[in-house]
């Protein structure tokens, strides 16, 4: 009696025990099945951004110190806003082990609750391209460490949170170099998000012309390409005290004249050719025109390139919300009406 009872446990055991292993496999595979959409209809999705946090640096010292608080969401929103894209500059935030201090980990998880919270897509953009650009090898380290920490992380999180790679590759962090890095930091965000859609962008500061050297791995369709887009410089960025050639230009304008939309028109079909032929969708992740310039030119610029990129089935995100370029004048609390209206319309 003792040894049938026995046979029988151990005969249960071994089915409880499959039973286990063929629940744990159902599981996993739900898990990496999340994804409801491709890469096309997530960027579709994307829609119209803005980028926010990008020099606002009390804020992640303390996010009750900084100028962007919690009813920024509900405004970008209600402004018809869809995506925001948050500049992260966390290199400073790192321990001798490059470890994220937690109390900036907790900063970003507020900023992803509270836009999830208000129906906003999230792009976490690693921003650090000054510092990749100095010295990519001295800061590669630096580089990896942040997405070993940041994707695990949000693994759970839903699809509509995007990681992208880097902003902006350009200088001593050469295309070729960028190639090899992108890959690497790729290997990093799979290894906990098989899913997750992830922004990459080419070497060059994002630009446009450099879209035909970036090398992506063909099997990964989880993947949305970027580029920027500041053409004409003289005008985008005349007296940026940043830029070296156009600091000391003033008075250039922008009045739509067919010679200038067709410049803009033939540079987006350019890219959207390489998107067609490349099967990459694509996200242009910045542009906008310096508040040195004159208003009006800024928004016949503006309204332009927006809905030149709409046209071409772009979605896009203006740089950016407040600081410069800005579209919304947090101080006075209210929207700069006229970039406003030039990127949603009335």
């Amino acid at each position: 009696m003792f040894k049938s009872r026995q046979k029988n446990t151990t005969w249960l055991q071994k089915w409880f025990i499959l039973g286990l292993i063929l629940l744990n496999s159902a599981m996993l595979i739900s898990c990496e099945n999340k994804a409801t959409i491709d890469a096309f209809q997530m960027n579709k999705k994307l829609g119209k951004a803005v980028n926010i946090l990008g020099y606002d640096g009390a804020f992640w010292k303390n996010l009750e110190s900084g100028r962007f608080q919690k009813k920024h969401f509900k405004i970008i929103k209600e402004g018809g806003f869809e995506t925001v894209r948050v500049n992260l500059h966390p290199y400073s935030f790192m321990d001798s082990s490059y470890i994220l201090k937690d109390s900036w980990l907790k900063n970003l998880d507020w900023i992803v609750e509270n836009a999830l919270a208000a129906d906003l897509n999230v792009i976490l953009d690693l921003h650090e391209y000054n510092a990749m650009a100095d010295d990519p090898v001295g800061k590669k380290e630096l580089f990896l460490s942040v997405w070993r920490q940041l994707a695990p992380r949000y693994k759970s999180a839903p699809e509509n949170v995007l990681f992208e790679l880097l902003n902006e590759p350009n200088r001593l962090l050469t295309i070729d170099l960028w190639n090899q890095y992108l890959l690497e930091a790729l290997v990093t965000v799979r290894e906990t998000n098989p899913n997750r859609f992830v922004i990459i962008g080419p070497g060059n500061w994002n630009g446009y012309e450099s879209l035909p050297t970036l090398k992506l791995p063909e099997n990964d369709n989880r993947i949305i390409a970027t580029f920027h887009f500041y053409h004409p410089m003289e005008f985008t960025h005349q007296g940026a005290p940043w830029s070296s050639q156009t600091k000391d230009i003033t008075g250039i304008k922008w009045e739509g004249a067919l010679a200038d939309q067709k410049f803009i028109e033939d540079k987006f079909i350019e890219v959207s050719n390489w998107s067609k032929n490349n099967k990459r969708p694509l996200f242009l992740g910045e542009f906008g025109a310096y508040d040195k310039g004159d208003i009006d030119s800024r928004v016949h610029y503006t309204s332009f390139v927006a809905r030149t990129a709409e046209k071409y089935g772009f979605s896009w995100a203006y740089w950016q919300f407040d600081s410069d370029f800005i579209v919304y004048d947090i101080e006075n609390d209210q929207w700069n009406e006229p970039i406003h209206k030039a990127l949603i319309g009335n």
